[in-house]
């Protein structure tokens, strides 16, 4: 990197000085020479970001053994120069004492963070060789079904998910349960090296563990403390919903296999980590399914490229930018018909200020509709902070893209929006039971995961932090999700088992941490902009939060800008204070409250009049370091 020897002298020679004592170079110098360091190291990131970015783009676009090479190439030059920005950032950080610009601490900060610490070879190598086996794991596991034992190719993104949330058998339930996790168990004894590897990795970082480094990127506020203040707002709402689903649990399978005061058998919510619950049977009225404008949209002859024009006009109709010339000429905004691609939705910054896209196999559908807003969410916020120095072009924190992208979702999909959009006529509104069948629609995907992402949060942290020893790990594991979510195992769990290594983000080391804070942050902003566009007021009992749609409202627009032009320019919760224009300084879930208090109340109304006990208890044993013996009859000849 240029200027690399002489900067790192200038700092060396600073350093030598020692705080308090005579500096042989001056404050000045050293400060302008860290600063043309940063500056420097931040254009060629942000070049080979570009470079990275468009054989990425390239490879998901069009599926070859040729892209796929070039992409690894570039990925690995990427992780190359941030290493070595990284540590040369670590260098300037030790005198940064010298200097009075607060900007430039920031983005020294930033940059001796960025990516993961890498460790020195031969370890890197074994590090790598460890998660490598943990997801080879994983990706590669597949379980059979009981009635179809020719069908064998069952996993959670491909039929697995599907059956649980279909069948109705306990037995093959619980038999899909257990064997998806006799399939990822192994996991175990590679998590055991990739613990040791992975906090080796960031004590030379002057982090305790891998724990504390999973969270650096929100900053050194009380964000624990967040977490745990936002789901203690949300357990009542939750008890609530467990409490109701418990019982029609019961109705379905009988009170031997759904106690009336214990937890939920895991394996018969519908998901194979019981992160969601999506049983139709659940709905308050099956019979009125949640609304679909999908015919109407297929009537009306929508395209993809006409409902992303559509996406594009909201945000018009809020005072921010149109979509400029060239996203319209370079996103895939449909499958081709000549090459395989990824199809996942996704939004892409290219890094050089200009060049934004999106990818997405959109077909005519209400969900698609929600989706293409969603995506061209992330396009405005890339777009609001592309003025700002490359290391502050990320969101506010790591769940404030998705956030807003959710928030938006949340306005789009209400029925006020549909009829503005002709979608629905005046008149076809849904009514009570079917606000109440569309939040309960809603809720049985979203506050399940909450309680989920918490369990993987605690579950991992004391893993890292050793309070959570190897030979108590899944023991721990199940002390959590019984204690925190409410779910038990369909059969007594052992040590021989691992069951968190049944998800992928355990395998892979992803952050949970983000979707839980997302989901919070969606709600604020969702009611910060619904006050702003004058459509939501806590006061007024006449306007419900989740009948809000702030279309055509500059004043939301407003706020919206302001914060997305910040990035990551400041302190998250600096944003959310500009957010919430002076109201809220972080995590709150009240708001999400708010949004659920219709179904909050109806679910309340319901287990009182069905006596139903909020709230579990203990109605059994969960997990035992020893299985117990197990006794068959036998008969004698």
């Amino acid at each position: 990197m240029a200027g690399v020897a002489v900067l790192a002298l200038l700092a060396t020679l600073a350093l030598q000085c020692g705080q308090g004592q005579e500096v042989l170079v001056g404050r000045e110098v050293v400060e302008s020479s860290a600063r043309r360091f940063v500056e420097e190291a931040e254009k060629e990131l942000m070049n080979q970001c570009t470079r990275t970015m468009q054989a990425a783009w390239n490879y998901q676009t069009d599926l070859t053994t040729h892209h796929r090479t070039l992409l690894v190439n570039e990925q690995d030059t990427f992780k190359r120069m941030q290493e070595e920005s990284r540590q040369e950032a670590g260098r300037w950080r030790s005198v940064d004492y010298l200097f009075t610009d607060s900007d430039l601490k920031d983005r020294l900060d930033k940059m001796s963070v960025i990516g993961l610490p890498e460790l020195p070879s031969p370890s890197m190598t074994s590090y790598r060789r460890v998660l490598s086996d943990m997801t080879h794991i994983y990706t590669s596991a597949s379980v059979c079904s009981r009635y179809r034992p020719s069908r064998c190719s069952l996993t959670p993104h491909s039929g697995l998910n599907e059956l649980m949330s279909t069948s109705r058998d306990p037995e093959e339930l619980s038999q899909l349960w257990e064997s998806w996790r006799d399939r990822t168990k192994t996991i175990r004894h590679s998590y055991r090296a990739f613990v040791v590897l992975a906090n080796r990795a960031v004590q030379g970082f002057n982090f305790r563990h891998k724990g504390d480094m999973n969270y650096v990127e929100y900053g050194a506020g009380d964000l624990m403390e967040q977490l745990q203040e936002a789901w203690e707002q949300l357990q009542p709402l939750y008890l609530q919903l467990h409490a109701y689903v418990r019982r029609k649990l019961r109705e379905e399978y009988g009170s031997q296999l759904v106690t009336e005061r214990g937890p939920l058998p895991a394996h018969l919510l519908g998901n194979i980590w019981g992160q969601e619950w999506p049983l139709a049977y659940l709905l308050p009225r099956p019979d009125l399914p949640p609304l679909d404008v999908t015919p109407e949209m297929v009537r009306q002859g929508m395209t993809p490229r006409a409902i992303f024009e559509i996406a594009d006009d909201f945000f018009v109709s809020l005072g921010l930018e149109r979509a400029p010339p060239s996203f319209w000429r370079t996103s895939l905004l449909q499958e081709p018909e000549d090459r395989s691609v990824v199809c996942s939705a996704s939004t892409w910054d290219f890094c050089d200020g200009k060049d934004f896209r999106v990818k997405q196999c959109t077909k005519v559908t209400q969900d698609d509709f929600v989706s293409a807003h969603h995506e061209m969410a992330h396009l405005q916020y890339f777009r609001q902070y592309r003025h700002l120095p490359y290391l502050y072009r990320k969101g506010a924190n790591p769940g404030f893209h998705e956030a807003i992208g959710l928030a938006v979702g949340l306005s789009v999909a209400t029925p006020r929006h549909f009829r503005r959009m002709g979608l629905i006529r005046a008149g076809e509104e849904p009514g009570y039971l079917s606000q109440i069948n569309t939040l309960m629609h809603l809720a049985l995907r979203q506050l399940p995961f909450m309680p989920f992402a918490r369990v993987m949060d605690l579950w991992r942290e004391g893993v890292f932090n050793g309070t959570t020893h190897e030979k108590d790990w899944n023991c721990a594991w199940w002390d959590l999700r019984v204690s925190v979510q409410g779910i038990k195992p369909p059969d007594v769990r052992t040590e021989k088992d691992f069951d968190p290594g049944a998800k992928y983000q355990i395998a892979a080391d992803s952050s949970y941490t983000r979707y839980f804070v997302a989901f919070v942050l969606q709600f604020q902003i969702y009611k910060s902009l619904c006050m702003a566009a004058g459509e939501y007021d806590p006061k007024d009992k006449r306007k419900s939060l989740h009948e809000c749609d702030f279309y055509l409202s500059p004043a939301a627009g407003n706020i919206l800008r302001s914060v997305m032009k910040l990035g990551a320019s400041k302190p998250w919760e600096e944003v959310v204070e500009v957010l919430t224009e002076g109201r809220e300084t972080g995590l709150n879930a009240t708001a999400m409250r708010e949004y659920y208090k219709p179904l909050e109340e109806w679910l309340t109304r319901d287990n009182l009049r069905h006596g139903e006990y909020v709230g579990w208890r203990p109605d059994g044993e969960y997990c035992l370091y020893k299985k117990p013996l197990r006794y068959s009859r036998c008969s004698v000849g």
